[in-house]
């Protein structure tokens, strides 16, 4: 029964079978009044690291473990026709400073080859000061579904002090790639796509500290909720999925910027 009901799922999602899946008014509403909760009460303290509160937790940063947690309802929060997913990840970067981490984050060109294969095109559109609006074309694979996205993004940078810097990243586009790679190459209409991804904010909270730098990120995101009679089996699993992805990016973040370190130092 649980095979079918995944194999259910990958037919129900793939590109030539899926139903375009509409973005209600209500669904962008609630992820806006989202976050606008989570700003008021994160960005106020914005030098202070989740770490902080947990003794064994930063040990664990300082021996080279990441550490992934659900945000707000565990991670998930049921919208009208849709899912907002709220996981934090946080890393510590030995033997590095501030100023290498941000010189790695603000090199939007080489993403693709940093984060390969989740970002396959990385571009800058422009810059301004602290403000970045950047292109990226984002990959996702899992259970055998391909999405590929095409977003704009708009990512400002906030010193705090000397030691701590935030990062804000508000999508601004998204649009899902029907045949990629193929001459038929094209983007979906919103509101004619599957809806794996409508909307993507990622914040930075970042801490110069202990001979290195405790990076923590959130990333709150939008899409579809699960189709209906398949939740009690394939909710679990894609339930991790955003965990799994933001392990995988924290520590690609982590050897991008231990190689900048290196070509800095010969």
């Amino acid at each position: 029964m649980r095979t079918c009901l995944v194999i259910a799922l990958i037919f129900a999602f793939s590109s030539k079978h899926a139903a375009a899946v509409e973005l209600t008014p209500e669904a962008s509403e609630a992820f806006k009044t989202y976050i606008s909760t989570f700003e008021a009460q994160r960005l106020k303290n914005a030098s202070s690291l989740d770490a902080d509160a947990d003794a064994a937790e930063r040990q664990q940063l300082l021996h080279g473990q990441v550490v992934v947690k659900p945000g707000r309802n565990n991670g998930e929060t049921q919208v009208k026709s849709a899912l907002i997913h709220d996981w934090m990840g946080t890393i510590f970067i030995p033997s590095t400073t501030l100023k290498q981490v941000l010189a790695t984050l603000q090199d939007y060109p080489r993403h693709s080859e940093m984060f390969a294969p989740d970002i396959r095109d990385a571009r800058v559109r422009w810059h301004s000061g602290d403000d970045f609006n950047v292109y990226m074309r984002i990959v996702k694979s899992k259970l055998m579904i391909t999405d590929v996205l095409n977003t704009e993004q708009d990512i400002h940078f906030s010193r705090i002090d000397a030691r701590h810097e935030y990062v804000r990243a508000y999508s601004t586009k998204i649009t899902e790639v029907s045949n990629a790679g193929t001459a038929n190459e094209h983007e979906l209409p919103v509101g004619e796509d599957r809806g794996l991804l409508w909307r993507l904010f990622g914040y930075w909270f970042l801490e110069e500290r202990d001979g290195g730098v405790y990076a923590e990120y959130q990333s709150i995101t939008l899409s579809r909720n699960v189709p209906f009679g398949m939740n009690a089996v394939l909710g679990p699993i894609l339930h991790n999925v955003p965990a799994e992805s933001l392990r995988a990016s924290l520590e690609k973040t982590r050897r991008a910027v231990e190689g900048l370190a290196v070509k800095t130092s010969d």
